[in-house]
């Protein structure tokens, strides 16, 4: 019986990357040889924002990862129902709460 391990590959998880790093927008940007996908934490009432991650793509990579994403989202549907989806979304400055004063 032949080892079927040649093609295993091993991914190793640091506690640090772990936890992951919140994001409540998304910016894609590309060229012709890759996709620059940047992560971003809006704060409410907070003009100014920082990207948190930046992932660099090749265009197989990109659309790789456009079918994962879809192939989630249709088991996750399946099970929680359908994701509430709004037309026009507009960056939101401040998320209607308050706007922050000193």
């Amino acid at each position: 019986m032949e080892n079927s391990n040649e093609n295993q590959l091993n991914i190793e998880l640091s506690e640090e990357i772990a936890e992951g790093i919140y994001s409540n927008l998304a910016i894609i940007t590309h060229s012709n040889a890759e996709f620059v996908v940047d992560f971003v934490k809006v704060m409410p009432g907070v003009p100014k924002a920082r990207v948190k991650s930046r992932i660099v793509l090749t265009p197989q990579h990109a659309k790789r990862l456009l079918n994962a994403l879809a192939d989630n989202i249709h088991k996750y549907e399946a099970v929680h129902g359908p994701i509430k989806h709004s037309e026009g979304m507009e960056l939101p400055m401040n998320f209607g709460g308050p706007t922050a004063q000193a």
